[in-house]
């Protein structure tokens, strides 16, 4: 009965404390709800401070583009061969005459060694040509001598008519001899013109077995296999010249005469954070009648990490506006919200703003301010 009473008793106390605890005894410094505490803030003091700027701006127009290389090759065979060998892959930069590609050269060493001995063989017969012209020659000279010899006995009455006729004769034959002779021996060296002309063409069809750069560059995208074929007109590899871009934008065409050959416009590279200058190079002299623009060339400076392909932003002015300015260092950004401190009499305020474009040290403000206003610098923009 006792240990009954003592849990009774024990019960109640627990009771009572949460009923007190309900009603507020025990966190009675607490804020209750739509209670209002006043807090004294200290008293907003910016160090510098600078004036809203109201002034005309220069209105740009983003013509979107991509990045190309100023030359890109594409590599091909001139001969139709198996690939042996690929030395290079995408990304690997180049020099003029770096072995790209070797192709089975079997046939054509073959080829280049029937020539080689069609070589040998002509020149084995110009050299039998040119003993018989040799023999011919010996032969006509004997023959001349009697006959001349034949002449000056037949004037002198020692012989007679047929001895002279028969050293005619056979002078005339010796001279037909060595004309055909001589004319063996011209087309056994025209035969050993063309043997020769067949070696180099053979010589030069193996050496299209190795396939070499023509220019520095870099290799952009590799088409073919080591065991795949290649046949003229198939290309195995693409080049561009190295460190050599430009830009290629449409521009409509109410601008076009904004962006001629030799104008010098900035280039945005988003995903660099870059802005740089290019040249216009080139204004294709056609628009495409779907979209009214303009395909313009711009040549880009050397940067680092900019490669074909990626996205750009050519800046093109298209006249001027009324813009209001305010130092970069003015403007407060907390995650999406863009604030910046007003002077209004002797206190400060807290105004929204959205911005736009920056312009060197300045940031234009779309809306919040009306220019001419005072506002607060901080250290950093950060918030």
């Amino acid at each position: 009965m006792k240990t009954k009473g003592l849990f009774g008793l024990v019960g109640a106390l627990v009771l009572v404390g949460v009923i007190l605890y309900m009603s507020g005894v025990f966190t009675s410094r607490k804020i209750k709800p739509g209670q209002v505490v006043n807090v004294k803030r200290p008293e907003f003091v910016p160090s510098q401070t600078a004036e809203a700027q109201k002034r005309d701006i220069t209105e740009i127009y983003e013509a979107v583009g991509t990045i190309r290389p100023r030359t890109e090759t594409k590599v091909g065979a001139q001969v139709t061969g198996k690939v042996r060998e690929i030395r290079v892959k995408a990304g690997d930069a180049v020099t003029r005459g770096t072995t790209l590609i070797i192709l089975d050269d079997r046939q054509f060493a073959t080829r280049l060694e029937r020539a080689q001995q069609g070589l040998r063989s002509a020149k084995a017969a110009r050299e039998e040509a040119r003993q018989v012209v040799a023999a011919a020659e010996a032969a006509h000279t004997k023959v001349e001598l009697q006959y001349k010899r034949f002449e000056k006995l037949f004037q002198d009455k020692v012989v007679a008519s047929s001895e002279l006729e028969q050293a005619r004769a056979d002078f005339l034959l010796a001279q037909a001899k060595m004309n055909q002779a001589e004319d063996g021996l011209e087309g056994a060296v025209a035969g050993v013109r063309q043997a020769q002309k067949f070696v180099e063409e053979a010589q030069i069809t193996k050496n299209y077995t190795i396939i070499k750069a023509s220019e520095d560059g870099e290799v952009v995208k590799r088409l073919i296999e080591p065991g795949d074929l290649a046949v003229p007109g198939k290309p195995l590899l693409i080049l561009q010249t190295a460190g050599s871009l430009r830009l290629e934008a449409y521009v409509r065409e109410g601008l076009i005469s904004k962006v001629q050959p030799g104008i010098e416009l900035p280039v945005s590279i988003d995903s660099l954070e870059k802005t740089v200058k290019g040249v216009v190079e080139e204004v294709i002299p056609s628009a495409d009648p779907m979209t009214r623009t303009f395909l313009v060339k711009v040549g880009l400076p050397k940067v680092i990490g900019a490669y074909p392909g990626m996205f750009c932003r050519l800046l093109v002015p298209s006249g001027t506006r009324r813009a209001v300015l305010i130092p970069a260092a003015a403007l407060r950004r907390v995650g999406q919200l863009e604030t910046v401190m007003v002077k209004e009499g002797q206190t400060w305020k807290m105004i929204y703003v959205r911005t736009g474009r920056s312009h060197d040290d300045l940031i234009e403000v779309l809306s919040g301010l009306q220019g001419n206003e005072t506002v607060a610098l901080f250290g950093d923009n950060n918030g």
